[in-house]
């Protein structure tokens, strides 16, 4: 919520931070951010982005590589409170998690929308890019983006859960492919402690992330390493036990378990286990 106050403190207050929108924006008329999705489309369709747009590109990419490229599916993309408000409402509806579609499913909806800007030499998707549009909807007025941002609310609650964040966004598969070196990452160094009371299941919008690194075994490790892992933090704030905490890719240290030492049995204990008299 904090980027998005950035963006509209311009148009709404008078108070330019920010110019632009999560696609192409200026910082203090100096810092230049680009959205590498749309970079993608914009080179497929033949056309070459000015230097401001290329140095905005690495800008982003170089940030997103270091910290973790989901980051941005978590912490700035505005469709989080329309997914979030949507699993909120299939929850109270006590409904199944219906239609679940491969982990991939992403990347080819990634490729088809760099097929279909190739073919149609123009920037087709961001036509209909839910996240483009409830962001210029924002900035310069909703008109057509409240249509995207109902379907996109409506698939989620009674279709799929979690089902446009964790398994169809293009942008995701994008930022994802950026998540696979990363230094931030989640570690369930304290798996010891685990109870398998599923809380972190529950409120995990990429709950195949998580069972690599909370149901390994000796020197397997504790890191979630795996790609689609948003770094959202909802598994640290969700347990109870601090089995999970942020730290850094090279951290694969695991919280050892207490020892307990047995105390003095009881004699009447022991005389009826079978032990000493």
């Amino acid at each position: 919520m904090l980027i998005l106050a950035l963006f509209l403190a311009g148009p709404w207050a008078g108070l330019w931070i920010v110019k632009g929108t999560l696609t192409s924006s200026m910082t203090l008329d100096i810092l230049p951010l680009t959205d590498p999705f749309l970079l993608l489309q914009t080179m497929v369709t033949g056309h070459w982005p000015e230097l401001t747009g290329l140095i905005g590109v690495a800008i982003v990419v170089g940030f997103y590589a270091v910290f973790g490229g989901r980051l941005y599916c978590s912490w700035v993309c505005p469709m989080n409170v329309v997914t979030d408000s949507a699993n909120w409402l299939h929850r109270k509806l006590d409904l199944k998690k219906g239609w679940q579609p491969k982990k991939h499913t992403r990347y080819w909806v990634l490729a088809m929308t760099l097929l279909v800007a190739a073919g149609s030499g123009s920037l087709a998707y961001e036509l209909v890019n839910p996240v483009t549009l409830l962001h210029r909807g924002l900035v310069f007025g909703m008109g057509f983006a409240w249509a995207a941002v109902l379907m996109v609310f409506l698939f989620d609650t009674f279709v799929s859960r979690h089902g446009w964040c964790g398994h169809l966004c293009p942008m995701g598969a994008v930022y994802g492919l950026l998540n696979t070196k990363s230094l931030l990452r989640v570690s369930a160094k304290n798996r010891d402690a685990c109870d398998d009371c599923m809380d972190c299941f529950e409120v995990c919008p990429e709950i195949h992330v998580i069972s690599p690194a909370l149901r390994g075994k000796g020197d397997d490790t504790p890191l979630i390493v795996n790609r689609d892992c948003t770094s959202c933090g909802r598994c640290i704030d969700v347990c109870d036990l601090d089995v999970f905490s942020f730290t850094h890719r090279f951290d694969t240290q695991l919280i050892q378990p207490t020892s307990i030492e047995p105390g003095p049995r009881d004699p009447v204990t022991t005389k009826a286990m079978g032990g000493h008299k």
